[in-house]
């Protein structure tokens, strides 16, 4: 299949955590490129947790989190939106363009790409979940060839900006276009297990591994965010690193999360993705 055919089925949605972007390596777009050539397609929603908290620093205001969602006042919103949509969107669509792609930049509010609603207004002020994607906007842009880089930011029937979890937004995205995969860009090259990155685990199996303390520390967000993806009804998560190519010599790297227990024929990526069929 040629890179300028439109497929459903060779999306892969990227999420990528503002702390991440300033991490992404010429490997890392030069993997893309060469999936690019084999007719997949990116979709890149971001995170901008750090640009965030550094604005609001200067305003002398601390963070609060509830259960990992960031408490969001209104004042805190115009922030959110300003850094998310004017700064970190801004940084990674410039960061695709100098390696050779055709980044196009836009809220989720934007053409109600993301439809929203308050999670609790009460306790998390204006946070919202996605209750539906605009596919038309995002498939117009891929078939016209852009990368779509999508700030997590959605909007209510009513017009009220709500911030989004980027993780949550990414998936939601995933979902709605039926893509093949939601990518998690960390710092870490996967799942390890046993001090070897594994190709590919089940949700039963990251559970166990949690309870056994195989998955700890700072790797258990990351796996939840990609496990959660899944749970959501994602045919499949990865999590890679943004340090390094995400294929190379025919291979996917890192550690792809599904329901399906496979073989060990078919823990091969490529066989999982069908990488060219």
């Amino acid at each position: 299949m040629q890179a300028t055919e439109h497929n459903v089925n060779k999306i892969i949605v990227i999420k990528c955590g503002g702390s991440v972007i300033d991490l992404l390596t010429p490997s890392f777009f030069n993997s893309l490129h060469e999936l690019d050539k084999q007719g997949w397609q990116f979709v890149f929603v971001h995170g901008g947790g750090p640009d965030i908290n550094k604005l609001l620093a200067l305003y002398d205001v601390v963070p609060e989190f509830r259960n990992g969602l960031r408490k969001t006042t209104a004042e805190t919103m115009q922030v959110v939106e300003m850094v998310l949509t004017g700064q970190t969107n801004r940084k990674l669509a410039e960061l695709l363009g100098q390696y050779g792609f055709n980044p196009i930049g836009l809220s989720g509010s934007d053409g109600k790409c993301l439809k929203a609603r308050f999670i609790n207004k009460k306790e998390l002020g204006f946070v919202g979940e996605v209750i539906e994607v605009n596919q038309s906007v995002i498939n117009m842009l891929l078939k016209e060839n852009f990368t779509p880089v999508i700030t997590p930011v959605g909007v209510t029937a009513d017009g009220t900006k709500l911030n989004i979890n980027a993780d949550y937004a990414a998936a939601a995205v995933a979902l709605a276009l039926q893509a093949e995969c939601c990518l998690f860009v960390t710092d870490v090259e996967g799942i390890m297990i046993g001090g070897s990155v594994v190709s590919h685990i089940t949700p039963e199996e990251i559970d166990a591994y949690i309870l056994e303390g195989q998955i700890y520390g700072g790797m258990v967000p990351k796996v939840e965010s990609a496990l959660t993806a899944v749970k959501r009804g994602v045919k499949n998560a990865m999590i890679a690193s943004g340090k390094g190519a995400i294929y190379e010599d025919e291979q996917w790297k890192g550690t792809t999360i599904s329901r399906k227990a496979r073989s060990d024929d078919e823990l091969s990526v490529s066989n999982i993705y069908k990488v060219g069929s």
